[in-house]
């Protein structure tokens, strides 16, 4: 027996290293196709910027734009660059990009790297609540109704599911906010902290449940239905089957064979919803007026500041580019079965 033992482990010890070689070489080409499409959408984003009937530097000077001198103007424009081939100004920006400098924000007057590190905590903060309860309720609430399929509460649970499926973020947040900031006047409806009260974790706890709360909801029917759909398949498979044969109880069945098989497929969604993440967390903090990156992006988009909505974009590019490796470098650790050749 014990060198039985010893085979199969010397059989499955290089198995393992070339699973996690061939694994290795997935992220790497993963990692090489996102560089030339950040480069793309970063330079197609100067191109807008270029054919944009607006001036930086009108922008820059606002109203007082009528009384600068035309040398201080032209002065600025050459210093800036904004008279150059888009080319020219692309690959500028870009040497300077890589070593960290994204230009200045016109609208708040400060370096973009200080307006995303001022600003990327509060997002990580609400986007991973937000996300993790969307994800704890699509898991929760999908075995339930898988579990008790056809009966009033899965009934419930779909129905539920479809609509809020189908509402805008948006519309959440400000029905939340009228309910229970406004009406009800349980949770505080904006912002880190009361009025006049200092920066602490009781302050931000307590103002994180309802944006949480909304962008977790806006998530989480995504999950329901697919976590429901997929155990309802996985409740025909013969291991489901063989397992209640053996007199198992329903629950052992249900969690411990069935939701192991769906959970594979989950993996990849959660990946895939790394997008619309993006955006409901953009609704969220505008409406809520948390102070992340979300909401200085729509501040850019406002203001007409190039500098910072291009830094904002080719951030959220790159977030979802990582998001989706790693939900196949996870499913591909969780699925042996899974091919490595994409």
């Amino acid at each position: 027996m014990e060198p039985r033992t010893l085979d199969a482990q010397a059989v499955t010890a290089p198995a393992r290293r070339r699973r996690g070689r061939a694994i290795g070489l997935l992220a790497l080409r993963r990692l090489g196709f996102a560089v030339p499409v950040l480069l793309l959408v970063s330079f197609a984003l100067f191109a807008l910027a270029k054919a944009s009937p607006f001036d930086p530097i009108e922008r820059y000077f606002g109203v007082r734009i009528i009384g600068a001198s035309p040398e201080r103007i032209a002065r600025i424009r050459e210093n800036w660059g904004v008279d150059r081939p888009v080319v020219e100004q692309y690959l500028a920006w870009l040497r300077h990009a890589v070593a960290g400098d994204f230009g200045d924000s016109l609208s708040l007057r400060q370096p973009v790297s200080e307006v995303i590190g001022d600003r990327m905590g509060w997002t990580v903060l609400l986007v991973s609540a937000g996300f993790a309860l969307a994800l704890l309720l699509g898991l929760l609430l999908g075995t339930v109704a898988a579990w008790f399929a056809g009966g009033w509460l899965d009934r419930a649970i779909t129905a539920t599911s479809y609509t809020l499926e189908a509402a805008p973020v948006f519309w959440l947040g400000l029905a939340a906010l009228y309910v229970f900031a406004l009406q009800l006047r349980w949770l505080p409806g904006g912002g880190l902290t009361d009025a006049g009260e200092a920066l602490g974790v009781g302050q931000v706890a307590t103002h994180i449940v309802l944006p949480m709360s909304v962008l977790a909801i806006s998530q989480a029917p995504w999950f329901v239905l697919f976590v429901r759909q997929n155990l309802l398949e996985s409740f025909s498979q013969d291991h489901v089957v063989g397992a209640r044969s053996r007199g198992l109880s329903d629950r052992r069945v249900v969690l411990g064979h069935a939701l192991r098989t769906s959970l594979l497929p989950f993996l990849t969604l959660v990946g895939a919803r790394l997008p619309e993440l993006i955006t409901g967390a953009l609704l969220v903090e505008t409406v809520f007026s948390w102070p992340g990156i979300a909401r200085a992006t729509v501040d850019a988009a406002l203001n007409v500041d190039f500098a910072l909505m291009g830094a904002l974009t080719v951030l959220a590019t790159a977030v979802v580019l990582l998001g989706n490796l790693i939900a196949d470098v996870l499913y591909a650790l969780a699925d042996p079965r899974v091919g490595l050749d994409g």
